[in-house]
């Protein structure tokens, strides 16, 4: 009787726990990204354009002036996840913004027993730069979660972010940002600030260091992502086809994980195609493969800037 009842309580801890560990650092912070910003370890947070401005900072928006559409699709192997992603931008007007979407569909499997997860976020962004250098930028977003995962409750509501951009020079932006700041409250849509250099030595070149930590951990929880990348467009001949070449890396300090990044495209005025992949380097060694297409209107930006 007492070896039946102890088995009963350790395979009812798997079933509520195991689940949260396998999915602790997914959360609508990253499972909204798209290749470019997984490619240089999520550090895009002082030049986030487009898609990447709806995903980590909306007052990025500005820094360019184009027409973007864009759609993705990721796999995550280490809970079955599917992510989808789509946005419209428009960084022509005086009030530059963004539609986007992201669906997320997990099924992680534990001890034999599949548990499904379904996220549907929707949302707007709206930014403004208040002079040539300091660009402000919110996101209004509204979610949906429906979850079988043990210790996760549905839930739905809005929540919103902030974010500022500042351009220290022609070479240097800072970004700094607030996510879910004010709403309905979900574990999967977690209180968060971060922050993020951008370097653009030469045309070709971009270097970027972000930081991310959430808000809402208890006690003496580790909390922290630290990510950084570099890009280099390669042209070769033609100057209106060009060739973007990514590497980056990330350290979680809440899951002790180290990761590693890369991705690259083909990008010309009119269209571009961008794929990545990371890898955890400990821990269930996670693998996520992502790709996006990207359709440009009007722009006044080249190709990859």
């Amino acid at each position: 009787m007492g070896s039946r009842l102890a088995s009963a309580c350790l395979y009812g801890c798997l079933i509520s726990f195991c689940p949260l560990i396998a999915s602790a650092d997914a959360d609508a912070l990253v499972d909204g990204l798209g290749p470019r910003e997984i490619a240089v370890g999520e550090a895009m947070r002082g030049g986030a354009v487009g898609g990447s401005a709806a995903a980590l900072n909306p007052a990025g928006l500005p820094l360019t002036r184009e027409l973007v559409f864009e759609g993705g699709y990721g796999y995550r192997v280490a809970d079955s996840a599917s992510l989808i992603s789509a946005s419209a931008c428009d960084s022509t007007n005086a009030a530059p913004g963004c539609f986007f979407y992201n669906y997320l569909g997990a099924s992680p499997e534990i001890d034999g027993m599949v548990a499904e997860r379904k996220i549907h976020t929707a949302g707007m962004t709206l930014s403004r730069a208040v002079t040539p250098r300091l660009m402000l930028g919110t996101a209004i977003k509204y979610f949906n979660i429906s979850s079988e995962m043990a210790g996760e409750a549905d839930a739905s509501g809005f929540n919103w972010d902030i974010g500022l951009t500042l351009r220290l020079n022609d070479l240097a932006n800072v970004g700094v940002v607030g996510y879910n700041l004010y709403g309905e409250e979900a574990a999967q849509f977690p209180r968060a600030v971060g922050g993020g250099l951008a370097l653009r030595p030469i045309p070709a070149l971009r270097a970027s260091f972000d930081v991310l930590f959430h808000l809402d951990t208890e006690g003496d929880a580790k909390t922290g992502r630290f990510g950084g990348g570099l890009e280099y467009f390669l042209q070769l001949g033609s100057r209106d086809v060009g060739y973007p070449l990514r590497a980056g890396g990330l350290r979680d300090r809440a899951t002790d994980r180290t990761y590693v990044s890369g991705g690259l495209g083909v990008a010309t005025p009119k269209v571009a195609l961008d794929v990545a992949a990371r890898r955890a380097l400990s821990g269930d060694e996670e693998l996520l493969v992502i790709a996006s297409l990207r359709f440009y209107g009007p722009r006044d930006a080249a190709p990859g800037l």
